[in-house]
């Protein structure tokens, strides 16, 4: 075993191991490494000012870093290399890879914050710390998709699949499926969000997986199934980036610290967030006519609930991260009327999330689009849920789009 030393400088963790990094010290320092990574730190500075020896094995934990780090807009870079570290480093290539720094004022100098010429501002609310920068836009606009009246006795027909095509719904989260004749996809029906144009859902079959559609451009032909949901389109007002100032964020409290940032009595909220456990809920059969109980109850009641809702009572899917789209309202007192049929009783917000494959997340708001597009396009989608309230959160990003 080595001696590894983590400590903070300015913010920045510093990991200092000591004597031998090779394949019998390595894995303890990478162990330490992949706790900073998935504790939400994205620089990372490693002083190997007391480090006599690294083989293979211990540059192989920093390259590992290096990529997860690099997805997520961060980096590892050194201090303190000796000459015969440097020369080990240079044979195997890695002096190209890395930034090596000699004084802590080069490094202070390298790793500022950089938000692509915009000023952060910072903000508190509610225990969760803020960075974000505004933007002059337009507001955004927010519209109904089909009716929720005939979900609870599983009563969707044909002419009650609503198509919405591709280029009209920027963002949107609701029960729908993808498809050209009602006969072949009305058996999958599934909760579904859109975000960027791109549309995931998880159709309502016993083994289900995630389907999806990716849009670079949109495409006139293409067009979303719909039983019921929502769409908004607008540009984000406001993007932040959000992190705990003590324990976990609730999804609730995320909301209510948000309205915090914008006067907007009803917004859209698109997110990125890494999840501390996730509860959700989704259909495990499509709520058409053909699969209406036969009891004669409703699908939440108690006799046939197990029957027809997914909805594990401990939280799931920890460190996964989670793409969402949804609208919140301030207030329910004076709600127009197209808003409060898409929020449940005393609900405040309705956000469908999409639970990606675990990776670290970038936190600079300047790379917020670049996240979305990374997490959308490349990274596995396991399940999309209608998020609760409760589900909690490390850290992420989100953008607001006023209504």
């Amino acid at each position: 075993m080595t001696d590894c030393i983590i400590r903070e400088e300015n913010g920045i963790p510093w990991i200092t191991p000591q004597g031998r990094l090779d394949s019998m010290t390595s894995p303890q320092v990478q162990q330490q490494i992949d706790e900073l990574i998935m504790a939400g730190k994205r620089l990372l500075v490693a002083d190997l000012s007391d480090v006599g020896f690294v083989s293979s094995a211990g540059l192989r934990i920093f390259m590992m870093a290096q990529k997860q780090l690099k997805k997520a807009g961060g980096e590892i870079v050194f201090f303190g290399v000796s000459e015969a570290i440097m020369t080990i480093f240079k044979m195997s290539g890695f002096d190209s890879l890395f930034r090596m720094f000699s004084t802590r004022q080069e490094i202070a100098a390298a790793l500022a914050p950089h938000q692509g010429g915009q000023a952060l501002q910072q903000h508190e609310a509610g225990g969760i710390q803020f960075s974000y920068v505004k933007n002059s836009v337009r507001p955004g606009s927010c519209f109904p998709i089909g009716s929720q009246d005939k979900f609870a006795q599983s009563r969707y027909e044909l002419q009650d699949s609503i198509p919405v095509k591709q280029a009209d719904i920027q963002f949107g989260a609701g029960l729908a499926a993808i498809g050209d004749e009602y006969e072949d996809y009305k058996e999958f029906f599934g909760e579904a969000v859109v975000i960027n144009r791109h549309f995931f859902f998880y159709p309502a079959v016993k083994r289900p997986s995630v389907d999806f559609i990716l849009c670079r451009e949109p495409d006139p032909s293409m067009k979303y199934r719909f039983f019921h949901g929502f769409g908004f389109n607008g540009q984000c007002s406001a993007v932040a980036s959000f992190e705990s100032m003590d324990g976990f964020i609730t999804l609730d409290n995320l909301i209510t610290a948000l309205l915090t940032l914008t006067s907007a009595a009803s917004i859209g909220i698109v997110m990125l967030a890494e999840s501390k456990g996730l509860l959700g809920m989704n259909l495990k059969k499509s709520p058409i006519f053909e699969n209406k109980p036969k009891n004669g109850l409703e699908i939440f009641d108690a006799a046939n609930f197990s029957e027809w809702m997914n909805f594990p009572i401990e939280p799931t899917d920890i460190n996964n991260i989670i793409a969402a789209a949804g609208i919140a309202v301030r207030s329910r007192d004076g709600l127009a009327s197209k808003y409060e049929k898409l929020l449940s009783k005393d609900a405040l917000h309705h956000i469908h999330g999409g639970v990606f494959t675990k990776e670290p997340l970038s936190k600079n708001p300047a790379q917020f689009a670049a996240e979305l597009s990374r997490v959308l396009t490349e990274l596995e989608a396991t399940k999309v849920q209608h998020v609760l309230g409760q589900s909690k959160f490390s850290s992420g990003l989100v953008g607001i789009v006023e209504f």
